[in-house]
């Protein structure tokens, strides 16, 4: 008996021994038994805890989303990223001449119908990743072709894993500009955990009308709370730089949505009365039927002549920084197709050779 008792604890010793040297395997050491110890690495806490009730967009779902519980994004706590690349579709502040390090995430809590990135906000393509993964990715971006910026897009679902990177980005000595490309509709308390986080906001403000944020979005309070996270991320950051290359600031965008010209009149008016005529303003007209949508005035391409009443409206408010893109329909560079490994045709420069 006694012999059988010294071998439990010889083998419980080995054991505990074998279970300290484990934890103290640093991320690049050989695998153990053909598995690398950090394949399987855990959030810390400070990560996980904002997704147990989960209330990071205003959905405030309140769903657990640690143990896989799923709200109106369709995402669970483990990372999912769709494609990390070097982007050249932004406004030239921001895309500039090695273009934006744009990191863009799996599922999304506005879930328009039109979407164009649907397969990624509502269908959910895209690979689990980790903190390190991503930020092993945008080092190599910083590295060649030298990208401006990372610009995390539609990221408020995963926004303590975003502060993460941005702290192991700095933990590695990389200290680019931090952009959060946002569809508008953001909890502003969430914002408020971006302080000093984030460099330069790019949101939306697609709505003014009510009836038409709850018909395409089921967010008929889109217009006011877009409106109150703009005046925070003003707060934190103001106007975008007038700089070559932004660094700091915040620039709105406004997509035009064929046939409802009358909102782009209206969510200009609205900017133009909270913030006045210098908020720097990106408006859009890529629109593209990309799935159908029920209401059938929107399965078209937006007509040259709404946009350019937009466009006058504009300019008649007197704002003085406008980004205009025009565009003759035809041009289909940067409209992704997430399946691909690299979903925009225009980010493929001439020296890549991946398809």
């Amino acid at each position: 008996m006694a012999a059988g008792r010294r071998s439990l604890c010889l083998l419980l010793t080995l054991f505990s021994v074998l279970r300290v040297i484990a934890k103290k395997v640093l991320p690049g050491d050989k695998p153990v038994c053909g598995v690398a110890m950090n394949a399987f690495p855990q959030p810390s806490p400070v990560i996980v805890e904002p997704y147990r009730s989960c209330r990071l967009c205003p959905r405030r779902c309140g769903v657990n989303r640690v143990v896989g519980e799923r709200g109106v994004c369709g995402e669970s706590a483990e990372l999912r990223v769709a494609a990390v690349e070097a982007h050249y579709g932004e406004e030239p502040p921001i895309s500039g001449v090695h273009g934006s390090g744009t990191v863009f995430f799996s599922g999304c809590s506005l879930r328009c119908a039109f979407c164009q990135n649907y397969q990624i906000s509502l269908f959910h393509t895209g690979k689990v990743t980790t903190v390190p993964q991503l930020v092993d990715r945008l080092e190599e971006l910083y590295r060649s072709p030298g990208i401006h910026n990372v610009n995390f897009v539609t990221p408020d679902h995963f926004l303590p894993h975003t502060v993460a990177v941005v702290e192991e980005l700095h933990r590695r000595g990389l200290r680019l500009p931090i952009l959060y490309n946002m569809s508008g509709y953001a909890e502003k308390d969430s914002l408020k955990m971006l302080q000093g986080v984030a460099d330069i906001y790019l949101p939306d403000y697609k709505y003014a009308d009510a009836d038409l944020a709850r018909a395409l979005s089921h967010a008929p309070d889109y217009p006011q709370i877009a409106l109150d996270a703009l005046v925070e991320m003003v707060r934190q950051v103001g106007f975008l730089d007038e700089r070559p290359i932004a660094e700091r600031g915040v620039l709105v965008r406004h997509l035009v949505l064929p046939g409802h010209i009358q909102n782009s009149l209206d969510a200009l008016t609205t900017l133009f009365l909270e913030f006045g005529r210098d908020l720097p303003i990106s408006l859009m007209s890529q629109y593209w039927p990309a799935r159908p949508v029920k209401q059938p005035e929107m399965n078209r391409r937006l007509a040259r002549n709404e946009f350019e009443t937009v466009c006058e409206h504009a300019d008649a408010l007197g704002f003085r920084r406008l980004f205009v893109q025009r565009t003759d329909g035809n041009d289909d560079d940067f409209l992704p197709d997430f399946r691909r490994e690299r979903p925009f045709k225009g980010n493929i420069r001439n020296t890549d050779n991946k398809d």
